[in-house]
């Protein structure tokens, strides 16, 4: 089969090539495994956090993408949950323990022996791929591949980012970066909140006119101030400067859900610009979102369907897919980039 592969950590630069497209060996899978055809695979920022080293493979080579939709195959020996023919969604989550509270309260994003997709195993950037069968999301018919592809990770972790935001419907939210994610929050918060007014802090205006074309109330830029401050504030940037300039447009009693696994180091001086009063003084917030859980991402691609959410969707052949990646290094985004593989 064909598979972009990591052989190497390296830095993303507009002449990167970091991924290799090699001939490589078909998994097979085990017991409780399904093996997948792949038919797309989304492009995440997770993915140059691992070949930047910020969150690296836990060996090399390894394949990436943990954004993947695909047939079923083969199964496994064991395999109750599945049939060759089901269409089937993988992301970031690949395992668990299953025994810790964590997972028994269905939060297995927090479990001490969770395991990525793309990371501590291969991926969807390949042709075909294996998952443990309670790790993989039956896609509603309602949704094409290209179009399920960016709801598990970019969507499932923007469901979960407004979940822990607490909002209730009437109260501001607010959205620091506009890509993948953001776009699929602005979406949902519509759907869920749909009286809540949506703030957008974007540096690239084309993001923020696409913002406002989804029904945003404002947009601006990173730094700027929003007419009114804001109960709540989800930040999807992979940088430092957003998360201490949202700390001062947050309402006493807001929070800000920072919605990223890693954050890159070069603006990390902007931590020294904190200051108590006007950042964190008045009882303000700062919550992490560690992964998704499994229930993150089946319930989100039911609820994609029922709230009608749209990707914006950029594709890209599996041979492209060190383009994808520049040009998600470079900002160079609007909505989600998606390898069709199939």
């Amino acid at each position: 089969m064909n598979a972009m592969l990591l052989e190497k950590l390296m830095p993303v630069t507009e002449n990167a090539t970091p991924l290799r497209l090699v001939e490589w060996p078909e998994p097979q899978p085990g017991p409780q495994e399904v093996l997948l055809q792949v038919s797309a695979c989304g492009v995440c920022h997770t993915e140059l956090d691992e070949i930047e080293g910020r969150t690296p493979p836990t060996s090399l080579p390894r394949v990436l993408g943990h954004q993947a939709v695909g047939r079923v195959i083969a199964c496994g020996s064991k395999v109750t949950e599945h049939q060759v023919g089901d269409r089937l969604g993988v992301g970031w989550i690949a395992s668990s323990c299953g025994n810790c509270p964590h997972c028994q309260a269905g939060d297995e994003n927090l479990c001490a022996e969770f395991h990525a997709t793309g990371r501590d195993i291969d991926g969807g950037y390949a042709q075909s791929m294996v998952i443990d069968q309670h790790f993989a999301y039956p896609v509603p018919d309602q949704l094409t591949d290209v179009q399920a592809a960016p709801l598990l990770c970019a969507g499932a972790i923007g469901y979960r980012s407004l979940r822990l935001s607490g909002l209730q419907n009437g109260q501001r939210l607010g959205l620091t970066g506009f890509g993948a994610s953001a776009h699929l929050v602005l979406q949902l918060a519509r759907h869920q909140i749909p009286d809540s007014d949506i703030y957008i802090f974007a540096r690239n205006p084309q993001e923020r006119r696409f913002a406002l074309s989804l029904g945003a109330c404002w947009a601006g830029d990173t730094l700027d101030k929003p007419p009114r401050l804001l109960d709540a504030i989800i930040d999807t940037t992979p940088v430092w400067t957003p998360i201490v300039a949202a700390m001062k447009c947050l309402a006493p009693g807001g929070r800000l859900v920072i919605n990223a696994i890693r954050k890159e180091d070069a603006d990390k001086s902007a931590l020294l610009q904190l200051d108590y009063p006007s950042h964190l003084w008045m009882e303000k917030e700062i919550k992490s979102v560690a992964n998704v859980a499994r229930r993150d991402v089946s319930e989100f691609l039911q609820l994609a369907v029922d709230a009608g959410i749209d990707p914006e969707i950029e594709l890209f052949d599996l041979a492209d897919a060190n383009r994808a990646l520049i040009e998600l290094k470079t900002r160079r985004v609007r909505g989600a980039k998606v390898l069709q593989i199939a």
